[in-house]
This record gives structure tokens, sequence and C-alpha cells, in this order.
């Protein structure tokens, strides 16, 4: 058993099993582990890992609520310090985005393919955004402090974001980019959460996004804090912490169940 997982709260840890799909670490949560179950793909932000705010994981569990979190690449259980820093940041992009169906392909009956979200955080977010405009069989969707506008995240027309200090350049920029992809993008319910003083991903970078994916789907769901004493205003919600995992909840319970 790996220390992270030992140290989850154990009414989480009693309901979950650390296994690899695919050859990608994994964390899975069930309510039961006999009845077909309802399940949100999770992807954790850059220089983290998916045991992190188990919190998330325990609410979803006390819903009927299902959880499959895998390590990014390079994080977690495969950790490469490489991937930590932004120049490997497409990377982890697109070679996560290649690992999501086989992970859900390779999951037990248990978890309800008919009932499946994909969300993230941050970097999760930029490929749950990207997966959402290519064919798939997601309900629904949840993002926080992230962007599908990865052009002008590295190449905004204001002052360079001091948290982006490396150039991609613009063609291979493109291909992970949702905002280059959004003829794709089928309608379903999406939930977007962001601070918008976020000093990491800023809001005007993920507000351009929202209101092109609106022209397709009037329908998105935005929520946005002012300020929250989170590190950077972008690694969770702060003193809101507690509302954005509500909202992010009953989000997935209206669309889920």
């Amino acid at each position: 058993m790996i220390e992270r997982f030992a140290q989850l709260p154990s009414t989480l840890r009693n309901a979950s099993k650390s296994e690899s799909l695919a050859g990608v670490p994994t964390l899975l949560a069930h309510p039961d582990w006999q009845d077909p179950a309802p399940f949100v793909f999770w992807m954790h932000g850059r220089t983290v890992h998916k045991e992190l705010d188990p919190g998330r994981y325990l609410r979803w569990l006390r819903t009927g609520i299902a959880t499959c979190a895998i390590d990014l690449p390079g994080h977690g259980e495969r950790y490469e310090v490489d991937y930590h820093h932004p120049r490997r940041t497409l990377d982890l992009l697109r070679q996560a985005l290649g690992e999501i169906d086989e992970v859900i392909d390779a999951l037990p009956d248990v978890f309800d393919r008919s009932r499946m979200a994909i969300g993230g955080m941050s970097a999760g977010g930029m490929v749950t955004l990207r997966r959402l405009c290519d064919p798939h069989d997601f309900v629904c969707a949840t993002v926080e402090a992230t962007t599908g506008n990865l052009q002008d995240l590295y190449h905004p027309d204001h002052e360079r974001n001091a948290r982006w200090p490396v150039d991609h350049p613009p063609d291979a920029i493109a291909p992970p980019d949702p905002r280059r992809h959004l003829e794709g993008f089928r309608p379903i319910p999406l939930l977007a959460l962001h601070t918008v003083t976020d000093e990491v991903v800023p809001w005007p970078v993920q507000k351009v996004f929202l209101d092109d994916l609106r022209q397709i789907d009037p329908h998105v769901e935005v929520h946005t804090f002012e300020s929250t004493g989170a590190p950077d205003e972008h690694a969770g919600f702060g003193r809101f912490a507690n509302d954005a995992k509500n909202l992010q909840v009953e989000f997935l319970e209206r669309h889920l169940r």
C-alpha cells in the first residue's frame, strides 16, 4: 500500500482501491462495489497527485457517485521530475488525453459507463475540455481553475503571466488546445469554477473560451469567486472551498442520478 493511500480518511480508504489500469495508476472509490454506480473520471493539476483533496471523493461517495482518479503522466506513482516543469505541460496534456479511454475500458463493470462524468482541475481540466471536443459518452463535465484557451494562456495579448515562463510554438499548442477543436464539441452539462484573481490561469483567458463555448451551448454553468485566499488564488478555493465542493456535488447529483 502506498503511503498516500494509507493516509486517506478511513471511510474513503475502506471504499477505495489503488490499481493500475491500462498502465495508469488509479484511485478507485465505489459506494458498495456491488451495484453499478455513476462515476467521475477525475484528473488533478500539475505537480500534485490523485490522492490530493480526498474530501472531494468522500462527498461523491456519500451521494452514491464513484470515483476513478488517475495520476497524470509523470505524477504520483509514476513520478518524473521533468513532468513537473512547465516545459512539459503540453506533453502531459497530449499523453493524458490518449489514456482516458483506455482506463475507462479497463474499469470493472460496477462503474456504470452510461452515467459517467469527466472533470479536472488546472492541467486536468485542460485535458477534460480537450477530450470533450472529440466523440465521447460522458453525461456531464466539471472543471476548476483551468482554461480551454491554451493559445492565449501561452501567448497573451496582455503582459505575460509569470507562471508560464516557457514559450511553446503555436504548432505545438494547437493539437491539445480545446479552443482550436470546438467544432467537435457536443453540448453536455458543463460546470466551470474559477477565481477571477487566479494568478496561474488568468480568468480572462478562460472567459474567452467559455464565451466561445456558449455560442455552441448557452447552458454552460459558470461560478466565479473574487478572492479566496488560496495559494496563488489557484490551488483550491481557500475559504470558499466548501462552497465550490457543494456546487460541484449538487451539479453531479443533478446529472448523474
